[in-house]
């Protein structure tokens, strides 16, 4: 098998919020004195460059690299620009609840450029294993934000019961994609619905497969009838994790 260059153009927005999340993670260890500020600032910067770089990469046209699990399209840059709004918005509306609570910690903006940044891993995969590791990147930092506020009894309960439910939700995602790609022999989105149309997949299986995926699914979302961890995580965190959690990661 010959090795193929990918094409890095589609993924542009993605490799700068990746840089930019080092960057942050940086500038705020070696400048202590300004990091709250500097790290909101650069986060906002992320978010708004991000939004330039994907509006200059849209073209229209539905585009593969990473060997087809990537997908770059109209929707997911679209979702993504969303993605960015939802999360500045509530950056700068949630600012000044956490520095009344000496809260706007460096680590907390960090935390939301690497959420911001699984998100849009999991808008533009075509295939299962990076729909998963978007997921799971977006799901720790919020574990992370949920159980954000140490001295609360509330919050750290919250952040542990989204944990161990986001965990069997994991299980539950990785064991329906096992049985969907031996229903299949494949595990990108495309090859799926090929098989499927053409009828080769093993319905049973596909069928126990699918359930185990939404099920897994609806339980990262807070769907019903999966939502009961939904009041607890979102009393128990933070308003302004609360703000984040319950819109931008809707949309991913």
């Amino acid at each position: 098998m010959n090795f193929v260059v990918p094409d890095f153009y589609l993924a542009a927005a993605e490799i700068f919020v990746a840089v930019m999340a080092l960057v942050i993670m940086l500038a705020t260890t070696f400048a202590r004195r300004i990091a709250r500020s500097l790290g909101y600032f650069l986060t906002q910067f992320t978010l708004i460059a991000a939004a330039f770089i994907t509006i200059a990469t849209m073209d229209g046209q539905v585009s593969f690299t990473f060997n087809n699990m990537f997908i770059s399209d109209l929707m997911g840059d679209f979702l993504k620009l969303l993605i960015y709004f939802s999360m500045a918005i509530a950056l700068l509306y949630g600012r000044s609840y956490l520095a009344d609570r000496n809260l706007d910690k460096p680590e907390y903006y960090l935390l939301s450029v690497l959420m911001t940044l699984g998100m849009m891993v999991m808008i533009t995969s075509n295939h299962m294993l990076t729909m998963y590791i978007g997921l799971e990147m977006m799901s720790l930092a919020l574990y992370a934000l949920v159980a954000f506020d140490r001295d609360s009894a509330r919050s750290t309960e919250a952040g542990m019961k989204y944990f161990v439910l986001g965990a069997l939700a994991s299980g539950l995602l990785l064991y329906g994609m096992s049985m969907i790609y031996g229903a299949t022999g494949t595990l990108e989105f495309s090859g799926i619905a090929q098989s499927v149309y053409n009828q080769a997949a093993n319905k049973p299986v596909l069928l126990f497969g699918l359930v185990f995926l939404v099920a897994g699914i609806s339980f990262k979302l807070g769907v019903v009838p999966f939502h009961m961890w939904v009041p607890d995580v979102y009393q128990g965190a933070t308003t302004a994790v609360t703000l984040i959690l319950a819109t931008a990661p809707k949309l991913a």
